[in-house]
């Protein structure tokens, strides 16, 4: 009976430790890198369809690392709309890719955003700062609306990365093989 009553003790005492550390790995995961979409919609302005998002980017440790040291980190925002199809894959009609890249000028401590596609570039004393200037997409001109059919069913897509193919040659391999560097959101899609 003693044998038991300790067998059930580690036992119980495995029980908790298998808790504890499970919610330790869930709390730190929480704060994990990557990229994710909070919302998206659209609204018709005119013959426009205007695009609001708010993304949430959290860099890697090496990525961070990596941009103090100088070097630029560039992100594309990329977006579709679909035409949905009841029997075959959904077809995409309209694609376009909006680049931003993020730099730090030691000089000048400067954070900087540069929209590769319009050229504007804004500067930002913090990092935090510049990051959530790039995490809000507000009444982007996304879509003529002369090119949707009418009475078709459309959606529209939008996927965040981190361009690797744009860092470094030394460090591009190293990205290509570290998780550190796979930052990517899933998908995000809306009915138009």
């Amino acid at each position: 009976m003693f044998a038991d009553l300790t067998l059930t003790s580690c036992g119980a005492a495995g029980w908790r430790l298998g808790i504890l550390l499970w919610a330790l790995l869930w709390m730190t995961g929480a704060g994990a890198s990557g990229f994710d979409i909070i919302n998206v919609s659209t609204r018709l302005e005119g013959d426009v369809y205007r695009l609001n998002a708010r993304i949430d980017y959290r860099f890697s440790g090496p990525a961070l690392e990596a941009l103090q040291n100088g070097v630029p980190l560039t992100v594309d925002l990329e977006m579709e709309v679909r035409r949905r199809r009841s029997w075959l894959w959904d077809e995409t009609v309209y694609a376009l890719t909006q680049r931003f890249r993020l730099e730090y000028h030691a000089l000048s401590r400067q954070y900087l955003v540069n929209n590769l596609n319009s050229g504007e570039r804004r500067g930002f004393p913090t990092r935090s700062g510049a990051v959530q200037f790039m995490g809000q997409i507000n009444d982007f001109p996304f879509l003529d609306k002369g090119l949707l059919e009418k009475d078709v069913r459309y959606e529209g897509a939008l996927r965040v990365q981190l361009d690797r193919e744009t860092l470094p040659a030394p460090l591009r391999l190293v990205a290509y093989l570290s998780d550190d560097w796979r930052l990517a959101s899933e998908w995000f899609t809306w009915p138009l």
